[in-house]
């Protein structure tokens, strides 16, 4: 599958029947919101773990250079919090062109969290983009050590691929939620970035 996704997302996954749609992000959605929403609130997907397995042509590195972004991958048991945004269907034609590095739209349940991220509010459907193995940027598993060193060298027009692994890292402590893997690959990094 090409890694340029906008077309397919559209064709996939016609959004314009609907009235609104709740998107749920997992990484740069977190902390970067250049987009209008209605409405944002904490919550969980379960059975999906982040893994910086993706990687960046567009953003974070280049087509030459590509740096490593998060992608989920199925993982049993695996709970995963994020922000959820409700946004207008058309608010797509711009979170299409900027997830269109690999990443499919699906829908998934969404699970509220309350504020300290403890307990559920109940739940309702949303969207998620996804970046599965059979995309041409997918980078793959590697060593904690492995991809801090890829990112530590990575840099694109969206700035230097570290400042992606540390604000997701900064905000996810905000919304008291624990990552092993980002925080894992946020501790090699800040050994890189200290060489």
């Amino acid at each position: 599958m090409s890694h340029n996704t906008i077309s397919l997302n559209k064709q996939r996954q016609p959004l314009h029947h609907l009235d609104s749609v709740w998107l749920f992000g997992y990484g740069s959605l977190i902390y970067k919101t250049d987009f209008a929403y209605l409405d944002a609130k904490p919550a969980c997907i379960y059975g999906w773990a982040r893994r910086f397995w993706q990687g960046s042509h567009d953003h974070r590195g280049t087509p030459q250079a590509p740096g490593r972004v998060l992608t989920l991958v199925a993982a049993a048991g695996a709970r995963c919090a994020g922000m959820a945004y409700q946004v207008t269907p058309d608010t797509f034609e711009h979170l299409d062109h900027r997830e269109k590095n690999g990443y499919l739209r699906v829908f998934t349940p969404l699970h509220w969290l309350t504020d300290s991220g403890n307990s559920e509010l109940g739940q309702t459907k949303g969207v998620v983009y996804l970046a599965s193995a059979d995309n041409e940027a997918y980078l793959g598993p590697d060593s904690d050590a492995a991809i801090a060193a890829h990112i530590a060298r990575s840099a694109g027009p969206s700035g230097p691929n570290s400042e992606y692994v540390l604000k997701l890292a900064q905000a996810l402590r905000a919304m008291n939620e624990q990552d092993e893997h980002v925080f894992a690959i946020e501790r090699e990094l800040l050994k890189q970035l200290d060489r």
